[in-house]
């Protein structure tokens, strides 16, 4: 069996938990999640895996502090800020770190992680952004989460989605070569835009929030009746 790759050529330095979860953050990052096993991090660390658990208590504990790590690059709204203007920042800014580790992304969406220290600030700065800008308890609990599911949910979709943008010509070709495309001449423009953009094209995500924000924004401006 192979050993898992040495993570630098560095000097040894003392284990600590901060050092375990940014190797295991560097070792995702390199191998993807499902290589990341407690043996595995300590060969790459340098240590037998079992000097591991006096840092982490399992893998459990060790998945949900890495993310946690990851969640910690996120730029947060900032207090003072015109409320729509750091909503789109601090949502961009989640948005490509979950893309820059897309192993966290689909951790924290099945809800094996994301309830450490950084996600909590992430969610109350959203949250407090959200209040001090004039929306109501409710209106901010609305607000909340449907910025988080979108966001969170289009990462999904990005990361998990089966081809590279090089292959989606080759793919598309394929499909279409006995798909009934005169019937169905506006899925295969589509399909077309696709094959110049990707997944996503330029803008995509941008486009799809800020419908959102302006939405919200025209939602807390109505009346207290809603009507």
């Amino acid at each position: 069996m192979p050993r898992s790759p040495q993570l630098g050529a560095q000097p040894r330095v003392p284990l600590s938990r901060e050092r375990v979860l940014r190797g295991a953050l560097e070792f995702a990052d390199a191998h993807g999640l499902a290589l990341l096993t407690m043996r595995g991090l300590g060969e790459a660390l340098g240590v037998e895996g079992m000097a591991l658990y006096k840092h982490v208590a399992n893998k459990d504990d060790l998945l949900e502090g890495v993310v946690d790590l990851v969640l910690s690059e996120v730029d947060l709204p900032s207090p003072g800020e015109p409320w729509k203007a750091e909503l789109r920042r601090g949502a961009i800014s989640t948005f490509e770190v979950l893309l820059r580790h897309p192993w966290a992304c689909q951790l924290l969406v099945s809800g094996g992680g994301g309830s450490g220290p950084s996600r909590w600030r992430l969610m109350d700065a959203i949250l407090g952004t959200l209040r001090r800008g004039g929306f109501s308890v409710e209106m901010t609990h609305h607000a909340f989460h449907v910025l988080d599911v979108y966001v969170q949910g289009v990462a999904l979709g990005t990361v998990s989605f089966p081809f590279e943008k090089e292959d989606m010509a080759e793919v598309a070709g394929t499909f279409l070569h006995e798909f009934p495309t005169a019937d169905h001449p506006y899925l295969v423009e589509h399909i077309g835009y696709h094959i110049d953009t990707g997944v996503l094209g330029e803008g995509d995500f941008e486009f799809g929030l800020d419908l959102l924000l302006d939405s919200l924004e025209r939602l807390r401006d109505l009346p207290a009746n809603g009507k």
